[in-house]
């Protein structure tokens, strides 16, 4: 009950509240701290930080550091990975009409992988035709792997909407207007 009371004090006149507040002149900005301190070069800390340690120089001058570039063949297979993906498209099966949520309007997609629309059909024509689409042809149809499809049709499934009419005409119903 302190919920509702609390929310209708918080929402009460909002609308008003907030042009209000937009209407107001921004608040000046705090002063900032004054930076024109005189530096102290005296002070123990500059002087540790500017002294030269002849040591440390004659270990650094010591170190010697050799750098090669990597072999040129994990270059050249890199490449051609990705030329394989390049070329292991598809096109699609199915798409939306129009141009929903602009989106861009998919001609390909890569082998392996699956659009929403291609799922739900896939998932579709296996409930209702599970002798005709197995998980074979369905991995056969979308270039899919075996055992992931096998997985999908397994643990996914789409939404059945059935509508049931009722019993009697004496029943109340909605009419349109």
């Amino acid at each position: 009950m302190g919920a509702r009371v609390g929310r209708m004090f918080r929402n009460f006149n909002l609308e008003n509240r907030v042009h209000r507040e937009l209407a107001k002149e921004k608040p000046r900005m705090a002063p900032r701290h004054p930076d024109n301190l005189p530096l102290t070069a005296s002070s123990p800390e500059a002087d540790a930080v500017n002294q030269k340690n002849d040591t440390l120089l004659t270990a650094l001058r010591s170190v010697y550091v050799e750098s090669t570039d990597p072999v040129a063949a994990p270059a050249e297979d890199s490449k051609a990975v990705t030329t394989g993906k390049e070329t292991g498209r598809r096109p699609l099966k199915f798409s939306l009409p129009g141009d929903m949520f602009g989106t861009v309007e998919l001609t390909d997609v890569p082998k392996g992988k699956l659009t929403i629309v291609e799922a739900m059909k896939a998932l579709g024509g296996h409930q209702h035709q599970p002798q005709t689409w197995t998980p074979e042809k369905i991995a056969q149809e979308y270039c899919l792997d075996l055992k992931d499809t096998k997985a999908v049709l397994e643990f996914f499934v789409p939404f059945k909407v059935e509508i049931i009419p009722p019993k009697s005409g004496t029943g109340k119903q909605i009419k349109a207007s």
